[in-house]
């Protein structure tokens, strides 16, 4: 919606009464800067001046004001400013539009009493006014008509800067700039126009340095005090100040921030019961009978095992596993058992407390009826241009443009046939990852030789299969960060061809796109080493291959001590190469570029150095700026639940990180961004659901891995059904079949072996549950395999019904939202139909009292009792 004002407003400039330039003011020093525009005035740029004079004829037609800086007082004498100010006309009138809240009275509900030791807490909070920079307010959408009934004391403070900028971006984004009588729906908006390159750039104004506070005592310096008191990282300790980052930048960037330090909060406590788990793993050292047997030379050293590739690889001992089967056992354990049922109770009163948080930050943050009311409001200037044809709204019985059936059709057809051909395109990737571990494993192999023979220092520390798992998880990475570099545009584009219709509709598809995608490219690799390697292996007489026997990629085996060693190795160098990389995108240089640019900066006294020239050269924050933030912690979410088993402390290196993401980013917000447009939301949006699933995915992941990767089944199974003296002595022999060499056929034997079996070695030993050779059923599996693919069933049935029905009984426990939050709901909107009610009331008897007053004396009787009735029935 836009309206034009019938009078043009023109600027008028009065002597200047603040000679610095560092204002957020006109010149006359009165009204404030509530958006810049700049350019560049090319020589061959006529059309872009056309433009750009009808666009600011309409923005004048709008009643916006607007003044120019003339690119000879710009530091590079080149890029013009032009300064919009909407007086309160313009305000007024879409703030109504927009049923913007604003406050009519002060709130009298009480917000709790005072915590048992508060004093305790007080070093871990910022000063009370910057937790709390404003009044506790009743709100109520803008009336223009009304505006005795709100609380204003002064019109040009009424509305905060950040209300402000959000009412210009909103005219701002649906002005024309085509002539008059000229009807170019294509020619409309300032994205547009910063597209193709008519203007160079359109933000609203930071209110002073970061590092300063501003000299007019009429700008707040709330720029100033989140840098001071929340963006060093000397705050890490302390509370974030939720209500004034929502004060200046918004709900939608405030509650983002809300989240993610909800969410390291939560973090802690998963990171500590991690940390107890490896601490386990490490006293438990002695009493792992497994390890101690296959380092034992007359045990492991005497157990010669069969190849584990073609050709290239031979005979060899099992101690040569033993530095392996240690680091096993550390993640390993019966610990891991009881932290994968922690986590997936720990989900769920993150996500159960969040909603709790959440709903409190709704009631503050006056979002309760938000969405409900401001959601057709939120419709994309790009689909009102590109979507030409109108139909009737049955609601409000308005012509809207809308999609047809078939158009839409067609485009969620291509949409779907595009993400299903790049998520294929990823698993190709895997594919070919999962190749490169079965070809170079046998050149690892003839590489590192045995141990107990001449090698050098690497090889006592390096395994084949170590070597493979870290060379291919680093391939993997570097894979990883070269196709998020194309899914990111593809997505995007996928979703600018849908036309989805509002902000929300589309942040939404975006989201979902980007997470399948990142879902399939992060996760993948993970899920092939939890759930695939070593599953499909075979034996020595009839091995599995990868794309046949002509291949020669025979499928890989697992250690001795298990997969799980493998998936820990996996996760670790993904998750950790991720968040290192994302800290040197965000933090490492952009702070050399901040080092710079200050030195430049503050070398330029404040009275040469505009603020809206500072404010030109900083980054810009983009309208999916946050959805990158959110998409970096929900992958990380992933890692630390869907695979936490095989890694206790992936919990405590996500805690860590997240400490230093949040001074990071309340860092690029106060000194490397321009200020962002202020915008609206309630929650997290789609996001939330996303958790939801990853959450109940994981229970079912952890109780697999458990199952199936980690070596604890066979162990239990073995220490209560098949050991003579109730314990782990014997596990080692009792878990490996034996194959007769001599059966072995030529493919699979190895080309070198005379120093590695001797005359008496006949038969070599192999992870597996089969017969041995000269019995009946030789080489098929025995009755222990089949006792223990039933405890791992059962394991799973029962770990998942066990932690499902937990999950579902405390989200049941725990309403969504607090009780007293609820309360409070009800008594403000009870005192405000009160409060209305009694506006309304004194309002009708004023006008009655003046129409008493002008009319006839005849009709005085009859208009005193119409009053007297009135009032009553009122």
């Amino acid at each position: 919606m836009y309206f034009r004002s019938p009078d043009l407003q023109t600027s008028i400039i009065k002597p200047s009464k603040c000679p610095n330039k560092d204002t957020v003011f006109f010149r006359d020093g009165v009204r404030r800067i509530d958006f810049v525009l700049s350019y560049v005035d090319d020589k061959v740029g006529e059309k872009k001046q056309e433009r750009r004079k009808e666009f600011e004829a309409n923005l004048e037609k709008a009643g916006l004001e607007l003044e120019t800086e003339d690119k000879l007082d710009s530091k590079d004498q080149k890029t013009y400013f032009l300064k919009i100010h909407a007086p309160w006309d313009v305000l007024a009138t879409y703030a109504d539009v927009l049923k913007i809240k604003v406050p009519f009275k002060t709130s009298d509900i009480p917000h709790g009493q005072d915590i048992p030791l508060g004093w305790l807490s007080r070093p871990f909070r910022p000063p009370e006014h910057i937790m709390h920079p404003q009044p506790d307010y009743f709100t109520y959408p803008f009336d223009k008509s009304k505006t005795d009934f709100f609380l204003i004391s002064d019109k040009d403070t009424f509305f905060p800067p950040s209300t402000r900028n959000r009412i210009v971006f909103y005219i701002l984004a649906r002005c024309p700039y085509y002539k008059e009588g000229r009807k170019d729906k294509e020619k409309t908006g300032i994205k547009r126009l910063l597209s193709n390159g008519t203007y160079t750039a359109a933000f609203p104004l930071h209110d002073c340095r970061y590092w300063k506070r501003a000299r007019n005592a009429e700008c707040e310096s709330e720029r100033y005090n989140l840098y001071k008191h929340w963006a060093r990282f000397l705050s890490f300790y302390k509370d974030q100040p939720l209500n004034l980052i929502r004060k200046y930048y918004g709900e939608k960037i405030g509650i983002y921030f809300a989240w993610l330090g909800f969410y390291t909060e939560m973090l802690f406590f998963a990171a500590v019961m991690g940390f107890i788990c490896f601490t386990y793993g490490l006293l438990s050292y002695d009493d792992n009978i497994s390890s101690k047997e296959i380092c034992d030379a007359n045990i492991g050293g005497r157990i010669v095992m069969c190849p584990l590739c073609d050709k290239k690889c031979t005979f060899w001992k099992l101690n040569s596993t033993c530095l392996s089967s240690w680091q096993s056992h550390l993640f390993d354990n019966e610990g891991t058992v009881f932290f994968a049922i922690f986590m997936g109770i720990w989900v769920t009163l993150f996500l159960e407390f969040w909603k709790r948080r959440q709903a409190r930050l709704e009631y503050e943050w006056d979002l309760v009826d938000f969405e409900e009311e401001q959601q057709q409001l939120q419709i994309r200037p790009e689909f009102e241009i590109r979507c030409n044809k109108r139909r009737l709204n049955k609601i409000t019985q308005e012509m809207e443009p809308y999609l047809p059936i078939s158009s839409k059709c067609a485009r969620f057809c291509l949409s779907g046939a595009t993400v299903a051909f790049w998520i294929s395109l990823i698993v190709a990737c895997i594919i070919g990852v999962i190749a490169y571990r079965l070809a170079v494993y046998a050149a690892f192999a003839s590489i590192i030789e045995h141990p107990v023979r001449n090698i050098h220092l690497v090889g006592r520390f390096i395994t084949p299969q170590l070597a493979t798992s870290v060379t291919a998880s680093c391939i993997n990475f570097v894979i990883i960060m070269i196709l998020n570099f194309f899914y990111e545009r593809v997505a995007i584009w996928i979703t600018d061809m849908e036309i989805p219709k509002t902000h929300l509709e589309y942040e939404n598809r975006l989201t979902l796109k980007m997470f399948m995608f990142q879902f399939v490219n992060y996760y993948s690799s993970c899920f092939y080493v939890a759930f695939f390697k070593g599953k499909f292996v075979g034996y020595p007489g009839d091995y599995s291959y990868m794309f046949g026997k002509w291949s020669n990629l025979r499928n890989e085996e697992c250690d001795p001590g298990g997969c799980l060693i493998e998936l820990t190795t996996q996760l670790v160098i993904v998750m950790s190469g991720k968040q290192l990389w994302g800290n040197i995108q965000e933090a490492l240089l952009p702070l050399l570029r901040n080092l710079w640019s200050s030195r430049k900066g503050r070398q330029h006294p404040e009275n040469q150095y505009s603020r809206w020239e500072q404010d030109h050269v900083l980054q810009n924050f983009s309208q999916l700026g946050l959805f990158y933030e959110y998409l970096e912690m929900v992958i990380q979410f992933g890692f630390i639940t869907l695979f936490v088993a095989s890694f206790p402390l992936a919990p405590l290196l996500a805690l860590f990180n997240n400490i230093l993401e949040i001074r990071v980013d309340a860092w690029k917000f106060t000194t490397q961004f321009r200020r962002p447009v202020a915008s609206k939301a309630r929650n997290i949006g789609a996001w939330q659901e996303i958790l939801n699933a990853v959450a109940i995915l994981s229970v079912v992941t952890n109780a697999f891995i458990m199952a199936f990767t980690s070596d604890m089944i066979p162990r239990m199974v073995y220490l209560y059904a098949y050991s003579q003296d109730a314990s782990m002595s014997g596990y080692i022999n009792n878990s490996l079949s034996v194959y007769n060499i001599s059966q072995i056929p030529d493919p699979n034997i190895p080309e070198k072996t005379e120093n590695w079996i001797d005359n008496s070695t006949t038969t070599c030993s192999y992870r597996d549950y089969r017969y041995p050779p000269g019995h009946l059923k030789e080489y098929t599996h025995t009755m222990q395999f089949w006792h223990i693919l039933a405890a791992k069933m059962a394991f799973i049935i029962i770990m998942e019904h066990v932690v499902f029905v937990v999950k579902f009984f405390v989200a049941w426990l725990i309403p969504d939202v607090p009780s007293d939050v609820k309360a409070r709901v009800k008594r403000e909107r009870y005192l405000i139909q009160e409060y209305l009610h009694n506006y309304e009331v004194e309002r009708l008897k004023l006008q009655l009292s003046a129409s008493f007053i002008t009319e006839p004396v005849s009709e005085m009787s009859s208009t005193t009792d119409k009053l007297e009735v009135l009032s009553e029935f009122l």
